[in-house]
């Protein structure tokens, strides 16, 4: 099944993906040992020369070793030879490996997040079992069923082993909340929590252009970008800007069928080529879909990886999408997960995938070079204290051409129709410090529960036009990071502000608003964040080239 196919960029190779088909461990360690003489690269022969080591240092080594972690690591940097996005995932990792891409987890149903060695809810989810028992915005969890979640154990492996569990069982918490001696004492029953894949979903100011951000393409995507479009067109949706920046990839079929909708005809939006013909696929458009006329722009950045890329590039192919931004990051080969016999997972390399034109966007890599690899992004553009990849720079022989006949490229990402420069003068070592010491998410979530009474009473829309975030504010946020020993100057506060004041503004309206909402959607704090967006503002302005590009279509 396509499903069992994920596209994720370097960047979220780590991150958990999705449960495939199983495998033996014994082909790795566990082959019997039948004698003779055996070929070179035969596995059986590679599998017992491992064993053997691993019996001998089991046996005789003269420290006490742990052989589960040596043969982690053995996997791991066997795969390093490999391409850059075979990846292992060790037992304790894989099950939160997986979770990232499906429709939900069990759970207590708060977004938290770790300040000064403790765990503080940023908020709970709507509907959710924590606030149902009244655990509030700002709460510090100390423990979770006697287990200390401070200090050192307060790292993300020890906060979801303890706050995750299976539907129905109980978690025992005691937290600290502002203006109580003693801890507080809550019991929840974890129930299912619901993950969503598309953070906003609104109609800009001009009543006409529908915004759609997609973060990652997990199991619910294609159904989450149905509902929300037929709400966008309900409301007068002409045209859609969608947004796939910081797209990291998954599911390859809920990117083709989200394709499906917007494209006409009968046409191949991906293929698959690989060693075994059993992973050669051929995805073709076959539906009549809810938005097949009608200007379309996306956007793009050196994050938008795999599915996003397939999206991308295939509405690029087909002369539908105007892309917008900087070039993507550039992988083109698909993943099969495969759970091991202890719960361990290998996401195995099995095939590569082209889109429509012919062209594959994988960048170049060489075998056992993944650090060569994982900077590529550094070579795009400046090089300095903050990297920003900026430059596009194709290859010539690796042309190709859209259904129109435009020029597009290969070997190396979807290269935008329009690019779109990373605005860098706002980055800043006091911007890096309040993040890396999450100031502005601390000082947001204690000013709008102090003054939540307040804001609440007004709308949405009289606080985008009437809120200001001011000097005192700014200033106090200064003197958290004063406190905490960072080193910044005056100049750098200036050059600052401004990007801080939007970041701070949005902070507090998703902490008043969000509460409410019950399909993950989070479009107060987009509608902030983005509003002086120089991207969006191209995007915006490029709509009738959009209108153009789907009118004169060839086909």
């Amino acid at each position: 099944m396509e499903e069992n196919k994920i596209q994720n960029s370097k960047a979220t190779v780590r991150t958990p993906i999705i449960v495939g088909t199983t495998l033996a461990l014994g082909i790795l360690i566990g082959a019997t040992f039948f004698g003779g003489r055996r070929p070179a690269g035969d596995v059986s022969r590679s599998t017992n020369k491992f064993r053997e080591v691993l019996s001998y240092i089991n046996r005789s080594y003269v420290d006490s070793v742990n052989t589960d972690s040596l043969v982690d690591y053995s996997i791991t940097k066997m795969l390093e030879k490999l391409d850059p996005h075979t990846y292992y995932f060790p037992p304790q990792d894989a099950e939160l490996a997986r979770s990232q891409l499906e429709s939900g987890f069990d759970g207590i149903g708060i977004e938290f997040n770790v300040f000064n060695d403790t765990v503080y809810v940023v908020t709970p989810l709507a509907g959710g079992p924590s606030e149902a028992v009244g655990i509030q915005s700002g709460d510090a969890i100390i423990k979770a069923n006697n287990n200390s979640l401070t200090g050192k154990e307060a790292s993300s492996t020890n906060i979801f082993a303890n706050l995750r569990g299976k539907r129905g069982s109980e978690a025992k918490l005691e937290i600290k909340r502002k203006g109580f001696k003693d801890l507080l004492k809550f019991s929840v029953i974890r129930d299912k929590i619901p993950q969503y894949s598309i953070d906003a979903a609104y109609i800009m100011d001009d009543k006409k252009t529908g915004y759609l951000k997609i973060n990652r393409f997990t199991e619910t995507t294609y159904e989450e970008f149905k509902e929300h479009m037929k709400a966008l067109q309900k409301q007068g949706m002409k045209q859609l800007l969608l947004d796939l920046r910081g797209n990291p990839g998954g599911y390859m079929d809920r990117a083709t069928d989200l394709v499906d909708e917007l494209v006409a005809g009968k046409g191949v939006i991906v293929y698959t080529d690989g060693k075994d013909v059993r992973n050669n696929r051929k995805t073709t458009a076959h539906i009549d879909g809810m938005f097949e006329k009608g200007a379309v722009v996306v956007l793009i950045d050196e994050g938008s990886a795999s599915a996003s890329e397939i999206v991308s590039g295939a509405l690029q192919d087909y002369d539908r999408a105007l892309i917008v931004g900087r070039r993507s990051f550039g992988k083109g080969l698909v993943q099969q997960p495969i759970q091991l016999s202890d719960g361990s997972e290998l996401r195995l390399t099995i095939s590569r995938y082209y889109i429509p034109s012919g062209r594959s966007i994988q960048k170049p890599y060489e075998k056992g070079h993944l650090d060569t690899y994982e900077h590529e992004l550094d070579d795009r553009g400046k090089s300095g204290e903050y990297f920003i990849a900026d430059s596009i720079k194709n290859n010539p022989k690796m042309r190709f051409k859209t259904m129109g006949g435009r020029t597009v490229y290969g070997g190396g990402g979807v290269t935008p129709d329009i690019f779109v420069p990373r605005d860098t003068s706002h980055i800043t070592k006091y911007l890096m410090e309040l993040y890396g010491r999450n100031i502005i998410r601390e000082y947001a979530m204690s000013y709008a529960n102090e003054n939540r009474k307040t804001l609440s009473k007004q709308s949405f829309e009289s606080y985008l036009k009437g809120f200001t975030v001011s000097e005192t504010m700014i200033n106090d946020m200064n003197r958290l990071l004063n406190q905490t020993g960072a080193k910044y100057d005056a100049k750098e506060v200036t050059d600052s502000k401004a990007f801080v004041k939007s970041q701070l503004k949005a902070a507090i309206a998703r902490h008043i608003w969000q509460r409410s909402v019950k399909n993950g959607l989070n479009n107060e704090y987009y509608q902030i964040v983005y509003s002086d967006d120089p991207m969006i503002e191209t995007a915006l302005s490029s709509f009738s080239k959009a209108e153009k590009l789907e009118k004169e279509k060839k086909f």
